[in-house]
């Protein structure tokens, strides 16, 4: 899949949670200089490291913690995190929030310090810092929900037509009848000439 549609989903994927507007689903909203709380949970066996990523891609590491070690935190996150909790599970808490803030936030783990790629923990937000809180009109919120169906309806259909002319230029592959081809042979019964 290509980095663009990844991204397209995603973002797609995140509106619909951010109409949902239960922050059990992982959307929180906060006023500017309130803070926030991102409970990192890993059910699997005990990783080496965690990292807590910003951004869709990754951008932005705002804090790795080994097992053993001091956690490190990003500069602009220095004076306003704290960690709470034992490892790997951990709440971090983040205070004074700015509109700066706002962006997804992913609870990365490494089961050890060679491996390639992490794994996402439980506990990952999306942080939406607003100035005012601004209430949706029931009529907007379903404009929404009509336009996204209605999208996916369109798609839908564009599929299922694909498919249908795939079909369809198979079936006419395996039903053509095979052309005759003339040639100017001569065949001769020669059977009744032999027995007499």
């Amino acid at each position: 899949m290509s980095a663009v549609c990844l991204k397209f989903i995603t973002f797609l994927c995140l509106c619909c949670t951010a109409l949902s507007g239960s922050e059990s689903n992982g959307v929180v909203r906060r006023d500017p200089g309130g803070s926030v709380t991102i409970q990192c949970r890993y059910l699997q066996s005990s990783p080496a490291s965690l990292t807590l990523m910003k951004g869709l891609n990754d951008d932005f590491q705002v804090l790795y913690k080994m097992n053993t070690s001091r956690p490190v935190i990003a500069k602009d996150f220095k004076s306003r995190l704290q960690i709470h909790g034992e490892f790997p599970n951990l709440e971090i808490f983040i205070r004074n929030l700015t509109s700066e803030d706002t962006g997804p936030y992913w609870c990365k783990y490494q089961k050890s310090t060679t491996d390639p790629k992490p794994e996402n923990g439980q506990g990952s937000v999306l942080l939406l810092v607003t100035d005012t809180a601004k209430k949706c009109d029931q009529s907007n919120k379903s404009l929404v929900v009509v336009s996204v169906v209605i999208s996916a309806a369109v798609l839908l259909g564009i599929i299922l037509a694909f498919l249908v002319w795939i079909i369809k230029a198979r079936s006419r592959r395996t039903t053509e009848k095979p052309v005759r081809i003339n040639n100017n042979d001569v065949y001769e019964e020669m059977r009744a000439t032999i027995r007499r």
